[in-house]
């Protein structure tokens, strides 16, 4: 089973002036706490004025879902056409570009290389938060071809930025984060080796922890496989890199 995202129950957590001003777009969430505070009601009545009284009412009423639940919900609510979606990927707000990710998961478009040049802006984006969305809208896509994800995302890691290299890797989890499991990943782990074997070696900390989180998803059901990965790999050529990436895969073996 998926983790469950969390309901925002942190409002009292939250500065009253910065949220005032998370939940009228003026500014990005600094913190998932601040993220998850937001009232997306109020924030899509400041960003889409637009919008109408029952959507916004429909939006209000779903309050206490998680939070993955009211972002996909918000795409939906708003059905960007072209112009609106492009705003909303400039939005200063966070929360408004994650609403983007969604939006663009939910159109109906001409396989995986349409999706992923339509969010790979926004997996690349410089707010932690968007990054995630951004993986998370798009995934379901994802796990419905894995070999032709994989085929495609294996050209991702290859970026000199380490924010695409890690969405290649996060994207794909077996298990994940507020997000369904990939039993084709789940059962056979070494369909993704085109894109985690030419992580092992990366320089960023921030690939180095999802490539470590990914392979200690494998671990779960297949850990012997993931030993023997991990084994094979400093054997090829130990580096302060793979070190640390093989033992964060098998923290929990």
């Amino acid at each position: 089973m998926a983790k469950t995202a969390p309901v925002a129950r942190t409002v009292r957590d939250v500065d009253p002036l910065q949220l005032a001003d998370l939940n009228a777009g003026r500014v990005a969430s600094r913190t998932l706490t601040e993220g998850l505070a937001v009232d997306f009601a109020q924030l899509m009545s400041a960003a889409v004025p637009e919008c109408s009284p029952a959507d916004l009412a429909r939006m209000q009423a779903q309050a206490g879902q998680g939070i993955t639940r009211r972002m996909a919900l918000a795409a939906g609510i708003l059905a960007p056409d072209d112009a609106r979606l492009a705003a909303m990927q400039a939005h200063p707000s966070d929360t408004v570009r994650g609403w983007a990710c969604y939006a663009i998961a939910a159109r109906p478009m001409a396989g995986l290389d349409a999706y992923l040049t339509a969010i790979r802006p926004l997996a690349d984006d410089p707010h932690f938060g968007v990054r995630e969305w951004a993986w998370l809208a798009l995934r379901p896509h994802l796990a419905t071809d894995i070999d032709g994800a994989v085929a495609r995302l294996a050209g991702w890691v290859m970026s000199p930025s380490e924010r695409l290299r890690r969405f290649a890797c996060e994207a794909i989890r077996p298990r994940g984060v507020w997000c369904s499991h990939i039993p084709d990943l789940v059962q056979a782990p070494e369909r993704a080796l085109p894109v985690l074997a030419p992580l092992r070696d990366d320089p960023s900390r921030y690939v180095q922890d999802s490539v470590g989180n990914w392979l200690n998803d494998a671990a779960k059901a297949q850990p012997d496989w993931v030993r023997g990965l991990c084994a094979r790999w400093l054997a090829e050529g130990e580096s302060e890199a793979r070190r640390y990436i093989c033992k964060r895969a098998q923290r929990s073996l």
